[in-house]
């Protein structure tokens, strides 16, 4: 190899070292100003209260089961900020895979506690003691229209089959505010197509200022497991209702104390 094209190929590597290396100082960068943001939207702009903070074990597993609301996931961010200041103990979410494609959310998400969604839904991290988060109403908790915000989507049980295997109990929360927050109005289908999403939500360029609640209730302890697969099948599917019904109880309590969603 001549020395000029050794010294090419050196110039080269430089130049992607330092790209990379730049690269990264931007995603810090961005994640450093989405976490002063959530930071702003917790306190001031949404000053989200948090009820019911005593039902969280001091340690020990629990899956904390949430309702998913607004046209995006906004809500997973702010219960990740929440729930992250108020405890001292991480919480894992499951998450859809198309949000680690997306530049600084991905990265910050998974720094903080966020992971892949598998089938057995958080399992290793209640094996080791571990709280983990979960949007059992997944996607389509976020297409709701305005006319059925609020009402719940039917539950995957996967978080229940983990919660059974692990014996540990379940927390319903009741988030009350994203639904106002970001509207979902509408969709774009060829937007969904064409980012490979799986819905392209038409709602405000920016979140409005509703005042959010969040709300944990009280502990549902897991059942004794079953033996057989078909006894377990049947158990976890229970346990899900118990917890869908569970936080409906809280969504439906919170609303029919609110005077209005902006205040």
């Amino acid at each position: 190899m001549s020395d000029a094209k050794a010294d090419l190929i050196e110039l080269l590597g430089a130049a992607g070292e330092e790209l990379r290396h730049a690269g990264k100082l931007l995603g810090d960068a961005g994640e450093i100003a989405w976490d002063r943001l959530l930071d702003w939207f917790v306190d001031d702009y949404f000053r989200v209260d948090l009820l019911g903070l005593e039902n969280v074990p001091a340690a020990g597993p629990a899956v904390l089961v949430a309702n998913h609301s607004g046209a995006y996931g906004l809500d997973a961010f702010v219960l990740q900020k929440v729930l992250g200041r108020s405890l001292g103990r991480t919480v894992h979410y499951p998450a859809a895979p198309f949000l680690f494609r997306f530049p600084v959310l991905g990265s910050y998400a998974r720094k903080n506690g966020a992971f892949p969604i598998n089938p057995m839904v958080g399992m290793e991290h209640l094996a080791g003691g571990e709280l983990v988060g979960v949007f059992p109403e997944g996607v389509s908790g976020l297409e709701k229209p305005m006319r059925e915000r609020y009402r719940l989507r039917p539950f995957s049980p996967g978080f229940a089959v983990s919660a059974l295997r692990a014996g540990a109990p379940v927390l319903p929360v009741a988030l009350v505010g994203a639904e106002e927050s970001v509207p979902r109005l509408g969709e774009v289908p060829a937007l969904a197509r064409l980012l490979d999403l799986p819905f392209f939500p038409v709602t405000p360029p920016f979140p409005l200022p509703a005042k959010w609640t969040v709300t944990i209730g009280e502990p549902i302890p897991a059942p004794a497991r079953p033996e057989s697969y078909a006894a377990r099948a049947v158990a976890a599917r229970d346990f899900s209702e118990r917890a869908q019904a569970a936080v409906q109880e809280l969504l439906d309590g919170e609303l029919a104390g609110r005077e209005t969603p902006f205040w």
